[in-house]
């Protein structure tokens, strides 16, 4: 494993994340509905887990909003992982795609579950698919990069 396969996978999840918020953004303007509160939520209990002080009420708000954006950006720099696992060897596009989104999903998804911030089997169809079109997004486009950056053979 090279240094440049963690580089590597680092670009890689961050053009993921580009895709997934970019699909978040498309499907909150397409059907009109307000950003998701999960990610200051569980930025919020993360700091009450960790007994950090956020500050005063606007401060933490602020905070909070911040925090939550920053996590989901290291969820997205967990495509390393992937970097890991491959042993810096291109994939074919789908499985490479499967194991990104599915990954980074399953990342995200139980973490905020774990916190008691959501619970998916109260989800309802569109839910779902609001979760899954970006995730899918991201393993896509995350998958693209990596096999891009990996030297032919």
């Amino acid at each position: 494993m090279r240094a440049n396969d963690l580089t590597d996978g680092l670009i890689a999840g961050a053009v993921g994340t580009t895709a997934l918020n970019i699909a978040t953004y498309l499907d909150m303007t397409a059907r009109a509905r307000p950003a998701s509160q999960t990610p200051e939520r569980s930025a919020g209990k993360v700091a009450r887990i960790a007994h950090l002080s956020l500050g005063a009420p606007q401060q933490a708000d602020n905070r909070r909003s911040g925090l939550g954006a920053l996590m989901g950006y290291a969820v997205g720099a967990a495509a390393v992982g992937f970097a890991l696992l491959t042993r810096g060897r291109r994939q074919p596009l789908l499985r490479a795609a499967v194991l990104l989104g599915g990954g980074v999903m399953t990342l995200s998804d139980g973490s905020l579950t774990l916190l008691g911030v959501t619970d998916p089997r109260t989800w309802r169809r569109v839910d779902w698919l609001a979760d899954i079109g970006p995730h899918l997004a991201f393993g896509l486009t995350a998958a693209a990069t990596w096999n891009r950056l990996r030297p032919s053979r």
